[in-house]
């Protein structure tokens, strides 16, 4: 599981403490139980919203490689600058 980055930790804080605080105040319970349930759903709030931040996206870096010796001359080509070029004299007669 890849790490979270530090975006995706700011918005879930954040997240967990308004929310927390917002359900608190409009509740306005007192009960232990109550007080309970509200921060599992400021928690489970914050973990949805902490997920769903965009993650960047890794570059793609395109390298082009030298072209082989092969690819640049073709075998033909290879074959006959290799080969010694024929001597066409005449017979001393």
């Amino acid at each position: 599981m890849p790490r979270p980055t530090p975006a995706q930790l700011v918005y879930g804080s954040c997240t967990v403490i308004f929310s927390t605080l917002a359900m608190l105040l409009l509740s306005q319970t007192s009960s232990g139980v109550g007080i309970a349930v509200i921060a599992f759903a400021a928690l489970a709030l914050g973990l949805l919203v902490a997920m769903t931040v965009p993650l960047p996206k890794p570059r793609v870096v395109a390298v082009q490689q030298p072209p082989a010796v092969a690819e640049e001359m073709p075998v033909r080509a290879a074959v006959a600058a290799a080969a010694p070029e024929p001597v066409h004299e005449r017979a001393a007669s």
